[in-house]
C-alpha cells in the first residue's frame, strides 16, 4: 500500500475542475472502499464463481450498498429483484454442455437528461480456480479477486454515491455490476442485447476493470479508449492528477467495454496495471492501494465533470491492432471472436480493418470452421491453427456464412 500522504486518507479530499464545479471526495472514501473489497474478496464467498450462491451473495451485498446510499435500480424501486438482470448460457466444459445462470446488478440516477453514462465493472471471478482461465497451478484454492475485480466494484460504487449529490446533472447514470466476464463477457454482451435505457441514449461508457493496484513508484494509470470519441482527448488534456497517465486508443479489449464499443459507443477502460497475482489466489485484499485507487476516482469524477456540458459525445471507430495477439503467435487473423458463441467454429464478432481477415472479405457474423488444414471446432482448435502461420503464409479459411460455407484466400 502507498501511505505517501495518509493525511488524504483523514480530511475531505478537494480536487478541481478546470472550468467546473468541484466534488468533495467524503473522507470515509478509502475506509469505504477498504470495506467493500474486503467482503468481496473474502474467503467467504469462494472467488465468486458466475451462477454460484457465492456470487449471489455478491450481488446482495452490491444491491444493499446501492439501497443504503438511496440509489434505485431502473424503475425507480429499491427492491432486491429490481435490480437484478437474469441471464444465462451454456458453455461446454470437457466436452459436456452446462448451464450457467448469472445476473448484472443495474442501478440508475434519474437527471431527467436525454443522455446517460454507463459506469461498469464485473464482480464475477474464478471460483475456486477455472481451469480455463486461471494461472495458478496447485490443488483448489480461494481465487480472492481483490484486484480483479472487486477493486472496479467499490470504485463504481463509491462514484454512484459521489454523483448521486453532485452538480453534474446533464447526463443520467446507469451503474452496472456485471457477471460472466471472466467466461466471456457474457453479462456486458446480454446488457447491450437487453439493455435498460436505448443503446442510442447512452452517451458513453467508463469501465473499472482491475483499478487497485497503482504502482507506488510509477503511479500509471491506463487509459484505454481514448480515441473512440475526440471529446475524450481534449476532456483529458485539462486533467490534473498525480498519476501518471499513459493512453491507447482502441475501443477492443479483453473487458466489458468492448460489448459496448461494439455497438458504436463511446468507451473509456481504466486499468491500473497487470501484477504477478493476476488470476491467482494471491490476488488479496492486503495488496490493494487505497491511495492510488481514491486518486482514480477523483480522475473519473474529473473526467465525467469535464465532459458534463458537451452534449452528446460523437463515436469513432478505432483501428484496432493487437488486440488478438499474443506472444506465442507469429500471426494475427485480425478478427475479435465472440466470446458467448456456444456454437462450433469461432464466430467472428469484429473484423479489424487493413488486416488479413478483413482483405480477405471475411465479415461479422462469420463463422470460421477451417483455417488451413486444421478445423476449427472452437477457440482452443483456432489458437492451433493460427500457430502454425508465419508472417508471409498463404492459406484458406473456411467460414460458414448464412446457410452455406465459403472458403477465403488468408495471407498473413
Amino acid at each position: 500500500m502507498n501511505f505517501r500522504n495518509i493525511s488524504r486518507f483523514t480530511t475531505l479530499l478537494l480536487f478541481a475542475i478546470i472550468g467546473a464545479p468541484c466534488i468533495i471526495l467524503n473522507a470515509q472514501s478509502p475506509a469505504k472502499l477498504k470495506k467493500h473489497i474486503t467482503y468481496l474478496a473474502s474467503d467467504s464467498l469462494h472467488g465468486r464463481m458466475t451462477g454460484t450462491d457465492d456470487e449471489h451473495k455478491a450481488a446482495a451485498y452490491i444491491i444493499e450498498t446501492f439501497k443504503n446510499e438511496g440509489i434505485p435500480a431502473p424503475d425507480g424501486k429499491l427492491v432486491m429483484a429490481d435490480y437484478l438482470q437474469p441471464f444465462s448460457y451454456d458453455p461446454t466444459v470437457d466436452s459436456v454442455k452446462t448451464h450457467v445462470k448469472g445476473s448484472n446488478v443495474v442501478a440508475f440516477i434519474d437527471n431527467h437528461a436525454a443522455n446517460t453514462i454507463v459506469i461498469g465493472a464485473h464482480y464475477d471471478h474464478l471460483g475456486m480456480g477455472d481451469p480455463k482461465h486461471s494461472l495458478y497451478t496447485g490443488p483448489p484454492a480461494v481465487h480472492h479477486g481483490a484486484d480483479d475485480n472487486a477493486s472496479g466494484v467499490a470504485a463504481m460504487l463509491e462514484l454512484a454515491s459521489l454523483l448521486k449529490g453532485s452538480v453534474y446533472k446533464n447526463n443520467n447514470y446507469v451503474f452496472i455490476a456485471f457477471s460472466g466476464e471472466e467466461l466471456g463477457l457474457y453479462g456486458s454482451k446480454w446488457f447491450v442485447q437487453h439493455p435498460t435505457i436505448p443503446l442510442n441514449k447512452i452517451n458513453y461508457m467508463i469501465n473499472m476493470d482491475m483499478v487497485g493496484r497503482v504502482d507506488s513508484v510509477t503511479h500509471t494509470l491506463t487509459v484505454n479508449g481514448i480515441g473512440t470519441s475526440p471529446a475524450f482527448k481534449d476532456a483529458l488534456a485539462k486533467l490534473q492528477t498525480p498519476l501518471h497517465i499513459k493512453t491507447t486508443e482502441s475501443g477492443l479489449g479483453p473487458s466489458d467495454h468492448t460489448s459496448f464499443y461494439l455497438q458504436n459507443i463511446p468507451v473509456v477502460f481504466l486499468f491500473s496495471g497487470q501484477h504477478k497475482d493476476y488470476h491467482k489466489p494471491s490476488d488479496t485484499e492486503d495488496k490493494i492501494n487505497y491511495a492510488g485507487m481514491t486518486d482514480i476516482i477523483k480522475y473519473t469524477v474529473s473526467l465525467i465533470g469535464g465532459l458534463n456540458d458537451k452534449g452528446k459525445l460523437s463515436f469513432t471507430k478505432t483501428k484496432d491492432d493487437n488486440v488478438d495477439s499474443a506472444p506465442k503467435f507469429k500471426v494475427t487473423l485480425g478478427v475479435i471472436p465472440d466470446y458467448t458463441y456456444e456454437g462450433e467454429g469461432l464466430r467472428i464478432d469484429a473484423v479489424k480493418e487493413d488486416r488479413p481477415a478483413a482483405k480477405a472479405g471475411l465479415l461479422a457474423g462469420d463463422i470460421v470452421v477451417q483455417l488451413g488444414d486444421i478445423k476449427v471446432t472452437e477457440m482452443n482448435s483456432y489458437m492451433k491453427a493460427l500457430s502454425q502461420f508465419n508472417k508471409g503464409d498463404k492459406t484458406k479459411v473456411k467460414v460458414k456464412r448464412g446457410a452455406g460455407v465459403i472458403e477465403k484466400d488468408i495471407e498473413f
